[in-house]
């Protein structure tokens, strides 16, 4: 789910302050951007964040004011070893390739802290910053959570009312059918001396019944409803197992639609599959 929070801690005599922003994103993806003369630790926020987020996409900011914290350096040790292990690469893989220099000049690795710099303070400080940062961010969703949940218990509320109402005529179809056949009998029969063969009338049915029974399918829907409905009641990340048991739920409805040929069932399995996709939809949003 969306959502902003934002932290700030001590480090020395200045203020480190972490900015948290999160996109709703089916998996999990970290982004991280630095001031240059921290930029050594930011590996350790994508760490910190990895650890403490669930899926979604998002953007961890870290901004450094006052202090007197020096500047980052350009390390010309790693640049060499870098340039020397490219021209080590191009004499095995093509020999007399150009390797400009610039190939190596924008690696962030060739940016190195201050030598003097407190790491385990400054671990610290952004350790407490991602710490309010995430709390602020965690308010914020909540708030967005329930709306989301509400939404969804709608969508699912009007499934399970498409679902009793293709119950209700599939149990029907049977004697409709029958109904149906008679008189379709009847009328090519008008006429001639000849009787239905009530045997083979109610062979027809037998066979017509097994095809289209949707009890067992419409059973585990029953079913599937109130495992999704109490997963999302569940606490911590809920969202792939919700995923989980709609792709059940889609492929009940599948199989009822290929199953009944009746016109006014074949509607009602297109607007329960339309509020299924809906679902689908909201739930990529959910953690």
């Amino acid at each position: 789910m969306t959502g902003f929070g934002a932290g700030e801690a001590s480090f020395g005599a200045g203020r480190l302050t972490l900015e948290l922003r999160a996109l709703n994103h089916r998996h999990t993806e970290i982004r991280v951007r630095m001031p240059s003369e921290l930029l050594d630790q930011g590996g350790f926020v994508e760490q910190l964040a990895r650890e403490r987020l669930g899926r979604g996409r998002f953007d961890v900011g870290v901004r450094l004011a006052g202090g007197d914290v020096a500047h980052a350096r350009f390390s010309r040790e790693r640049a060499r070893s870098l340039y020397s292990s490219l021209l080590e690469l191009r004499d095995a893989l093509a020999p007399g390739a150009e390797v400009p220099f610039t190939a190596v000049t924008a690696l962030p690795e060739l940016i190195t802290t201050p030598p003097d710099l407190d790491t385990e303070g400054l671990r610290e400080a952004l350790r407490a910053a991602f710490e309010y940062a995430q709390a602020d961010l965690d308010a914020m969703r909540v708030t967005e959570g329930r709306a989301l949940s509400a939404d969804i218990r709608g969508h699912l509320e009007r499934c399970r009312s498409l679902s009793l109402e293709i119950g209700q005529r599939a149990a029907g179809l049977v004697e409709a059918q029958r109904a149906r056949l008679t008189e379709r009998l009847q009328r090519l029969l008008d006429g001639a001396n000849l009787k239905v063969d009530a045997a083979r009338l109610e062979q027809e049915l037998a066979i017509y019944a097994d095809k289209s029974d949707i009890a067992e399918e419409l059973s585990r829907l029953t079913s599937h409803f109130e495992f999704f409905a109490g997963a999302l009641l569940g606490d911590g990340a809920i969202g792939r197992r919700l995923e989980f048991v709609l792709q059940e739920i889609g492929r009940e409805s599948n199989t009822i639609a290929s199953k009944c040929q009746d016109a006014p069932i074949a509607q009602l399995v297109v607007e329960l599959k339309t509020e299924i996709e809906r679902i689908r939809e909201q739930v990529q949003n959910v953690e």
